[in-house]
């Protein structure tokens, strides 16, 4: 999610890609493990040490932890926290709490990425809750729609943010989505707006994480100045967050990472 700058995109070839679907499948399967599993009363590292179990079980390792020194095996963000929350033992879950799970699994070498959001004991929330999750949820299916081969990662963004700003939300700006398989950040990034200019164009073979983080206020962030990792809206609205790693092809787009997200 961070911003990227290494220029070369890379296209797989279809070993690479049975690989990357695998590690894409493993991580789609820790996502909704851990997110059936959430409840209020649970810790924030109760739910990052329940997700380190599941990865283990899918014959990986966690692909955030020790990255950059990131000490957690995943990212649990609640609320107004963006992306990139830390797992930490005080961190409590309330009822109707919006929690984030990001998950990146490493198997051999390639690398599966995914989120999901949900709300604490409310599996299917009214309100303004719902309704972030609801519209989060449609833009990313809008942005999928547009990875095509042809098309440009502009197409992508630009259709994220349609939707979310005629429900009246915005997109997230200074983070962005990511190509995804040998490593777990590679060209090209995926912003979630409209850019002006060119941006590289979609082929076959690319694989793209594509994923919206939605807040109902402004798109500003801040970077804990504790931790140096927590993002939260500026404003502490509520934000929510949904990524799908993406295949490229001749035809439809491919989600690796399908499951209940």
């Amino acid at each position: 999610m961070f911003r990227l700058r290494t220029p070369a995109i890379h296209l797989y070839a279809p070993a690479e890609i049975a690989k990357v679907r695998r590690a894409a499948q493993a991580a789609a399967q820790v996502r909704d493990r851990v997110a059936e599993a959430i409840q209020p009363g649970m810790s924030t590292l109760d739910v990052d040490n329940l997700a380190g179990v599941f990865i283990r079980e899918t014959g990986g390792v966690s692909g955030s932890l020790g990255y950059h020194g990131f000490p957690r095996q995943i990212c649990v963000s609640v609320n107004d926290e963006v992306v990139h929350g830390i797992g930490r033992a005080e961190r409590i879950i309330a009822p109707g709490d919006l929690v984030k799970v990001d998950v990146v699994v490493d198997i051999d070498g390639f690398f599966g990425d995914t989120a999901r959001t949900i709300c604490a004991g409310f599996p299917e929330p009214a309100g303004l809750p719902g309704e972030l999750m609801r519209v989060t949820r449609e833009a990313l299916a809008a942005g999928i729609a547009r990875a095509r081969e042809g098309n440009c990662v502009n197409d992508i963004g630009t259709a994220v943010e349609r939707v979310a700003h005629c429900a009246g939300f915005s997109c997230v700006r200074d983070m962005v989505g990511h190509g995804c398989g040998r490593k777990m950040h590679e060209e090209p990034e995926v912003p979630n707006y409209r850019q002006s200019g060119k941006t590289p164009r979609l082929a076959a073979g690319m694989i793209l994480c594509i994923e919206p983080m939605i807040n109902v206020g402004t798109w500003r962030i801040t970077v804990d100045a504790a931790d140096h990792w927590t993002v939260r809206s500026a404003d502490h609205s509520l934000s929510a967050h949904f990524e799908h790693q993406v295949l490229i092809t001749d035809k439809e787009p491919e989600i690796l990472t399908y499951g209940q997200n």
